[in-house]
């Protein structure tokens, strides 16, 4: 891969900062010609997985930074995203939870997790780590130019 394949942003992990956040990747995607349909997919999962680590990773008021890198890669016939996810708030795996009864009602289901869930549908591959004292979780989607 290189380094033009490769685009990072830091900001602070607050709500101010999603507009910024959600043009980047737009840009990106655009860029490089990525269809509709798996931008619209791409920005789902980056609301989903932005608000959490808004609302989670950082209690108490603590002030924290989210940097996201977006790699893109020729994966035969087909192009792929790789969105990173880097924070240093709590500790926190995504993918240790299981996924919510869809079958039950929303009154019967137990609160949280419809959001990761729908980022597991929505993209590809998923992967979390803790290394360095940071939260990293990898999100890739694969697009047909």
């Amino acid at each position: 891969m290189n380094s033009n394949d490769l685009v990072e942003l830091t900001v602070p992990a607050v709500f101010d900062s999603y507009d910024r956040v959600t043009a980047f990747v737009e840009a990106e995607l655009e860029k490089r010609d990525c269809p509709i349909t798996a931008q619209s997919q791409i920005s789902i999962a980056l609301d989903e997985i932005y608000s959490n680590i808004v609302n989670y990773a950082y209690p108490d008021g603590t002030d924290g930074e989210l940097t996201l890198q977006l790699a893109f890669e020729p994966e035969n016939a087909e192009d792929l995203v790789c969105m990173t996810f880097i924070d240093n708030g709590v500790p926190y795996n995504p993918l240790i939870k299981s996924d919510p009864d869809t079958t039950l009602s929303a009154e019967e289901r137990e609160v949280g997790g419809l959001g990761i869930f729908m980022v597991k549908q929505l993209m590809d591959h998923m992967e979390y780590e803790f290394r360095g004292g940071q939260n990293i979780l990898i999100l890739k989607k694969k697009f047909k130019v």
